[in-house]
C-alpha cells in the first residue's frame, strides 16, 4: 500500500492504494465516483471510460501508481457538468438513449471527447470515436443521432 494523490473531477483527493490498483477502482471504492462502471476489466467494453488530460481512457487499463507520477486530471462522468447539463448528458436525455444505462457513463465520455476533438463529426467520425463502446441494449442508433445533437448544442 503507499499513498497517492490523483485529481479528480479538479479536486485532488489522497488514496492510500496499492501502485498497480486500476484507477477504476480507486474512483469507485475510494473516492465513491461510482458513475464509472466495470464492464470487462481487459479495456474492451469502454464501460470504464473517463477523461485522462482530457483524452478518453479505459480506466480499469490505468494504474493509481502511473495517474499520480504523471499528475494526470481525471475526469469521470459525475464531472462532466455539475448540473448534468452538458450537451452529451443533454442530447442523451433528449434521444432516450438508454435502457439499462450500465454502459452509458463511458459512452457519453466518449462521445464528449470525440466532440472535443472534432466538434462537427462526420458519420465515420461518429462511427470511429464510438468504436469499442459496447452496448448491451443495442441503442447504437440513438446513440449516434445523440453525438449529432450534442454536436449541434455544441457550436
Amino acid at each position: 500500500m503507499a499513498n497517492f494523490s490523483i485529481n479528480v473531477n479538479g479536486k485532488t483527493h489522497e488514496v492510500d492504494v496499492d501502485p498497480k490498483t486500476p484507477l477504476l477502482w480507486a474512483i469507485r471504492d475510494e473516492l465513491g465516483y461510482v458513475g464509472t462502471k466495470f464492464g470487462c476489466g481487459i479495456g474492451q467494453c469502454g464501460a470504464c471510460t473517463v477523461h485522462i488530460d482530457s483524452v478518453a481512457m479505459r480506466s480499469c487499463q490505468m494504474t493509481v501508481e502511473t495517474v499520480a507520477s504523471r499528475n494526470s486530471a481525471v475526469t469521470t462522468i459525475e464531472g462532466l457538468s455539475e448540473n448534468g447539463d452538458h450537451p452529451v448528458q443533454q442530447a442523451w436525455l433528449e434521444h432516450d438513449v438508454p435502457q439499462c444505462g450500465y454502459c452509458q457513463a463511458g459512452q457519453m465520455m466518449s462521445a464528449a471527447s470525440l466532440l472535443n476533438n472534432i466538434p462537427n463529426p462526420t458519420d465515420a467520425d461518429i462511427n470511429a470515436g464510438m468504436a469499442g463502446n459496447i452496448c448491451r441494449c443495442g441503442t447504437y442508433t440513438r446513440i449516434h443521432a445523440a453525438v449529432k445533437t450534442a454536436a449541434g448544442k455544441l457550436s
